[in-house]
């Protein structure tokens, strides 16, 4: 005979040359040589030596067994003393009744939609959140939810979980606010053959994530290619000279012209412009040309005009002085002044009227 000491919080499986004999609890207990324990804590998961069925056919044994079944397609959640503990899949579990106060949350995951009642801080546990789907729509977005690709239900900014299984889910997400497509360095011809590149750019909005989603293929491509032929439609029938006169008049006919057809793509235009016409090397070389002959011509129109008016002025002055004598001796004794600034030295004589000497003077020297 030999003793065995059963600790509380303890329990032992008596097994007799691999037999399973029965349980035994907290105390003191005999055994024969033959036979011998296994010692298991009721606080652990228990886990058969032996064949489950063999075991449970023990009624004593049986009833101090918490046996959770997990179906395919389950979850089963082990809160103890209301922590959460653990998540059990498909499978077969057996816990000790009693010395621990145990809950089991079954979920049924082949759903999609997380509708059990769950802690969220839950959700931030790795243990827990791999059996979950998690989709993130910003404040600003929108999005479609595809279930085995049909189309559920629109969705707006938030968090959306889903139980993680054979379901395909998938979301599409589209920018509600006002966004800006730029067209840039695209060449053109004009009517006149010369060769430009220009910016353009877009302001638009999407207005129905529906169409703009699910009836088309990348739409912002599309709005593109609508603004790109638009514009190459239009700059082609204007000249050069035309094109940099009439831009705004340019970018209000692509306007309209687009916004016909922007509705099938789920967008509306709010505004659009011509950021830059740029001339290639040959063309600018060609318009600055052009530049400096006009800017010429118009110096050179200055030039005649002034030169006009100063003729214009020297006649009238001419004229004053041919009818007033005193006029024309103080303008005689300007031009003397003038004159006498820039001799070195002057010699008159002390006869005669001074002036009437320098008048001579000049006269002579001339």
């Amino acid at each position: 005979m030999k003793r065995v000491r059963i600790n509380t919080g303890k329990v032992g499986l008596i097994f007799k040359n691999g037999d399973y004999q029965k349980v035994i609890t907290q105390g003191s207990h005999w055994l024969f040589l033959n036979q011998n324990v296994i010692i298991y804590d009721l606080t652990k998961e228990f886990n058969a030596a032996v064949a489950i069925e063999i075991l449970l056919k023990d009624i004593v044994l049986a009833e101090m067994l918490e046996v959770v079944n997990v179906k395919d397609n389950e979850l089963v959640i082990i809160y103890e003393n209301d922590n959460f503990t653990r998540v059990l899949q498909a499978g077969r579990y057996f816990y000790w009744k009693g010395f621990v106060n145990r809950r089991f949350q079954k979920i049924d995951i082949s759903k999609i939609y997380i509708t059990e009642a769950i802690d969220k801080a839950l959700f931030s546990n790795y243990e827990f959140n791999k059996y979950i789907r998690i989709f993130e729509v910003a404040a600003y977005e929108k999005a479609v939810l595809l279930v085995n690709d049909a189309h559920i239900k629109t969705l707006t900014g938030g968090t959306y979980r889903f139980w993680k299984n054979d379901t395909t889910i998938k979301i599409a997400k589209a920018d509600m606010r006002q966004l800006q497509l730029e067209i840039a360095g695209q060449e053109l011809l004009t009517k006149d053959k010369a060769t430009i590149r220009i910016n353009f750019y877009t302001q638009y909005k999407v207005v129905a994530i529906e169409k703009a989603l699910l009836e088309n293929k990348e739409y912002e491509k599309q709005l593109y290619i609508l603004m790109q032929l638009a514009l190459r439609m239009y700059v082609g029938t204007y000249t050069l000279d035309e094109l940099l006169a009439e831009k705004e008049n340019i970018a209000t006919a692509v306007f309209n012209e687009v916004s016909k057809n922007t509705d099938e793509l789920g967008v509306k235009i709010i505004n659009c412009g011509i950021r830059d016409v740029i001339l290639t090397g040959d063309m600018k070389e060609i318009m600055n040309q052009v530049l400096i002959a006009q800017k010429k011509a118009q110096a050179n129109i200055i030039t005649r005009r002034e030169e006009t008016a100063s003729t214009r002025s020297l006649l009238n002055t001419a004229k004053l002085m041919e009818s007033n004598e005193m006029l024309f001796k103080l303008k005689e004794m300007e031009y003397v002044e003038k004159i006498a600034d820039k001799v070195g030295e002057i010699s008159v004589s002390g006869n005669g009227n001074m002036v009437k000497q320098l008048k001579e003077i000049f006269a002579a020297n001339k």
